[in-house]
């Protein structure tokens, strides 16, 4: 076996021919002189064998795998060819895209070691430094998502996060069917929600989709009654869960006020025992939540009320949970609990129409939820983005809908 073929099994370089090679920089870089083996001459549009035009363009040369302590290089001088359908063209380069200085091999390892790692971890890894690295993934992550369209979307759920210190948003809208990420923009308000169906989505699109899911904002609300008339809008049940047990809360801090000394020290801990969902409870924490009737009973009350509104996610039908709704309503109002009467004021009856339709399409945000998790698991990897596109990018790469680094050919798609 010759030492250009050994070289060639050994750095599996499939698709193209070691013709020679040599050692740089003190044995730290192997540089492969390579040619396109048997594909040489194609037009890299539609794959046509086409007739050489010149021999003598310019040497060019390729970033390849970081291995053993050892950086190799690929290069090779391109010929220039006439397409008949696309005229005077470079040929076909098979290891790398057209106008790269990486392998297809190295931009598959940057993007996945992005997903598992911090940036400076993952340049470290590739023996690169880390704004070489960055600048080369974020590059990829664009040119990967050029012309991506949004298909077969039914469900949509819309959400915000914070990205930076400072109050600073950004809109997201998931795909709840998939749990992707479709679309993220900075900013919250209407006009960066209103980018998203303006731009990304045709009128087709918006027809077709069934289900909406946000929070109580007006912002979000308002643009999907809007843009998707066909669409069911159903208010999260995350975040009327969180109001109720706001509402609870507020009660609890009311009642703690006017306790003194050792009273308020029997409070203790009492606020996350009445925030848990009853299946989650001890029969321990159970009895204590029950003592209360006899040492306050107004907080006992609200913890009863709250307790008894987990019925309402369970319904199949829409009558019966209108029913049931409509009776706790009663029970809130009649309880002279003022920060429930307010939690069925401003969330319940104002929202009542969007709630109900819970019912029957179960369809809620705790995609988004499970999504946003992943998201801060990205902003505190990277201990926060002060750009917010390198933030952008690396949300749509971990969790977007399009998998990024499956749009590398699959035989360079090694580790």
């Amino acid at each position: 076996m010759t030492n250009n073929k050994f070289i060639q099994k050994t750095y599996h370089l499939k698709g193209l021919k070691v013709r020679d090679f040599e050692f740089r920089n003190y044995g730290k870089e192997l540089v492969l002189h390579v040619v396109p083996f048997e594909n040489g001459c194609q037009c890299p549009k539609c794959n046509r064998r086409c007739k050489i035009l010149n021999k003598t363009t310019q040497l060019r040369e390729w970033r390849d795998l970081y291995v053993s302590g050892t950086t190799i290089y690929l290069t090779y001088m391109p010929r220039e060819i006439n397409c008949p359908t696309h005229g005077r063209i470079q040929e076909d380069i098979p290891w790398a895209d057209q106008y790269s200085r990486i392998t297809y091999r190295l931009e598959f390892l940057i993007l996945t070691l992005a997903k598992m790692m911090a940036q400076k971890a993952a340049a470290k890894t590739l023996n690169m430094p880390k704004s070489t690295f960055s600048d080369l993934l974020h590059r990829s992550i664009e040119n990967r998502r050029e012309g991506h369209k949004i298909r077969n979307l039914k469900s949509i759920g819309i959400d915000e996060i914070s990205y930076c210190k400072g109050r600073k948003y950004a809109t997201i809208v998931y795909d709840i069917d998939k749990g992707r990420v479709l679309w993220v923009s900075k900013g919250k308000g209407r006009e960066t929600i209103d980018k998203f169906f303006d731009k990304e989505l045709s009128e087709y699109q918006i027809n077709n989709i069934e289900y909406a899911s946000c929070d109580m904002a007006p912002t979000y609300v308002g643009a999907i009654k809007d843009y998707c008339p066909n669409a069911t809008l159903v208010i999260d049940k995350f975040h009327i869960v969180k109001a109720l047990n706001d509402a609870v809360d507020e009660l609890r801090k009311e009642e703690w006020r006017q306790l003194e000394g050792e009273e308020k020290k029997s409070m203790k801990g009492l606020r996350w025992l009445l925030f848990k969902h009853s299946k989650n409870r001890t029969k321990g924490q159970t009895h204590i939540l029950n003592q209360l009737k006899k040492s306050n009973r107004r907080i006992h009350r609200a913890w009863t009320l709250k307790d008894e509104f987990e019925a309402f996610w369970d319904y199949t039908y829409v009558g019966s949970a209108k029913s049931f709704l409509k009776g706790w309503i009663t029970a809130v109002k009649r309880s002279r609990l003022e920060p429930l009467k307010s939690f069925v004021v401003n969330t319940l009856e104002k929202h009542w129409d969007n709630i109900i339709t819970y019912i029957g399409s179960h369809v809620t945000n705790a995609v988004a939820e499970g999504v946003n998790r992943v998201i801060r698991y990205v902003k505190n990897r990277a201990s926060g983005y002060s750009n917010f596109d390198s933030f952008k990018d690396l949300i749509l790469l971990v969790i977007g809908d399009l998998d990024i680094p499956a749009q590398i050919p699959a035989r360079f798609r090694t580790l």
